[in-house]
């Protein structure tokens, strides 16, 4: 068999992957961006959860979707960007729009919480992903989920009154991103998302609800982070 045969072949095989209608209904749901358990998918491909395990290795193994353990949790989500644009495609042929996912979180703890002594909700995903698109946070190696700081990055985080050495020094995971529960995208955390919570209540960015986890953007706070991150809170 030659080349050609072989991505022939390949082609194929992730074909029938997304073919098969369970299959697609998951894939599709996941192209939102936000990651789901197999128990979800079951339900929005219609079947047992049993059997979506059988359809999540399938697409596990044609590359089409990862999985992260987190807690007694794994959460599976598109392998890449180019998944994604595949889909696009295919439902730009089928000529059908299809529902966007709708989280029911309480919306104000949606919008910005702690998890335990970091930042989550829409504002912590937004602030992790805006931390990449302007070179402060880099993803480390192991498991997919470790980080770092750029160069550009310590200083940004220094002159916001974080120590990031002494931070980098703390018995504990130094940057990781974590994945948020009703965003199912990731937020930051370990000693580096602590330090910048703790940051962003001293300079009165947030401030914490008393009787829950909520946290609420002050106006300096969207201030502050659309001038040193161009962010629109």
């Amino acid at each position: 068999m030659n080349v050609e045969d072989d991505a022939d072949e390949a082609v194929s095989r992730i074909a029938a992957a997304i073919g098969e209608p369970a299959r697609a209904r998951m894939l599709y749901c996941l192209a939102d961006g936000r990651a789901r358990t197999s128990t979800e998918l079951a339900v929005v491909a219609q079947v047992t959860p049993s059997t979506a395990s059988v359809h999540l290795q399938r697409l596990k193994a044609r590359r089409l979707v990862k999985v992260v353990a987190q807690g007694k949790h794994r959460y599976y989500s598109l392998e890449g960007k180019d998944v994604g644009a595949a889909l696009e495609a295919l439902s730009v042929l089928a000529g059908e729009s299809r529902k966007a996912f709708v989280p029911n979180t309480p919306n104000r703890l949606r919008s910005a919480r702690t998890c335990y002594d970091h930042i989550a909700g829409s504002l912590g995903v937004a602030l992790h992903d805006r931390f990449q698109i302007i070179g402060w946070l880099l993803p480390g190696s192991g498991d997919g989920t470790e980080s770092d700081l750029t160069p550009k990055g310590a200083k940004a985080f220094e002159a916001i009154g974080i120590d990031v050495e002494a931070t980098r020094l703390l018995r504990r995971r130094f940057a990781y991103a974590c994945l948020d529960w009703s965003e199912r995208g990731p937020h930051l955390g370990g000693a580096l998302g602590a330090a910048l919570l703790n940051a962003a209540l001293k300079r009165r960015w947030v401030v914490q609800d008393l009787d829950s986890r909520a946290l609420g953007v002050t106006s300096l706070g969207r201030r502050e982070m659309l001038a040193r991150l161009g962010l629109q809170v």
